[in-house]
């Protein structure tokens, strides 16, 4: 299989750069015949029949370019869906990973991975058990944080602002996109709450599927959220931590972008 373009890219950056042990794999190899592989959480660049691993000392991600101003499109949510689309493009394991840190009502903070399942110029979109832990500090607070972060490319995107509910047609339409067995999950599980055994969660998707044989219709206590940013943050790491941060604050006429210190 030829390497996505953006790949090849990324391999050419790397090929220029100070990067030699890697060149030293290619030697005049086709860049679109090269692909970088993760395998052990361990870089390997595999041209012209051969593999060879990037040694932690070498490889940084990040490293094989610059994040400028000028890189940056004016609003933080389409320049979201170009790094979202990048890292889909490089076959990055599970792109829309990402972390959501919430706020109970005594203060105390927690996080956990969810999946990002919406992006529009309103702010991003996950699903879950309103039931949940997570639901109810949503709900509670009215503010979340979320974090992608994709270490094969070197770059993270941080996210603040407010939150609201999706209503019943938004959370029924991506519902019903989900495979029978999600859906059926959807009502079996008591989520965040004890349960004694796995035995106890068996039998409850078994009762679940006998409830709905057929069509599976969207739980009335799940449904979906969206975070409206107030604060997006693009994060492109640089070798000896000299990183590039970008902030967007939103402002009552646009964005403001100010570039961090790393």
């Amino acid at each position: 299989m030829r390497a996505p373009d953006s790949v090849a890219l990324e391999y050419e950056r790397f090929r220029d750069s100070d990067l030699g042990s890697v060149a030293a794999a290619s030697e005049a190899t086709d860049p679109r015949s090269a692909r970088l592989e993760f395998g052990s959480h361990r870089p390997h660049l595999v041209a012209g029949g051969r593999t060879r691993r990037i040694e932690p000392v070498a490889y940084r991600p990040g490293m094989v370019g610059r994040l400028r101003r000028r890189d940056l499109d004016s609003d933080p949510l389409v320049q979201l869906e170009h790094w979202l689309a990048a890292a889909r493009a490089a076959e990055v394991p599970e792109p829309e990973a990402m972390t959501l840190a919430t706020v109970g009502a005594d203060g105390r903070p927690s996080a956990r991975m969810v999946l990002l399942r919406g992006l529009g110029p309103d702010g991003v979109d996950l699903f879950t058990n309103r039931e949940s832990r997570k639901a109810q500090e949503l709900d509670g607070a009215g503010h979340a944080a979320l974090v992608l972060y994709w270490e094969q490319m070197g770059r993270q995107i941080r996210v603040e602002g407010p939150v609201s509910r999706l209503d019943a047609v938004a959370s029924d339409a991506y519902f019903q996109s989900r495979p029978r067995g999600s859906r059926i999950a959807a009502w079996a599980s008591p989520q965040s709450r004890p349960i004694a055994d796995r035995a106890v969660l068996d039998r409850m998707v078994t009762e679940a599927e006998a409830r709905f044989p057929n069509e599976v219709p969207r739980p009335p206590f799940w449904g979906g959220y969206r975070v409206t940013p107030d604060l997006i943050e693009f994060w492109q790491a640089g070798e000896f931590r000299l990183h590039d941060r970008f902030r967007y604050r939103r402002a009552p006429d646009g964005w403001i972008i100010d570039r961090l210190g790393p």
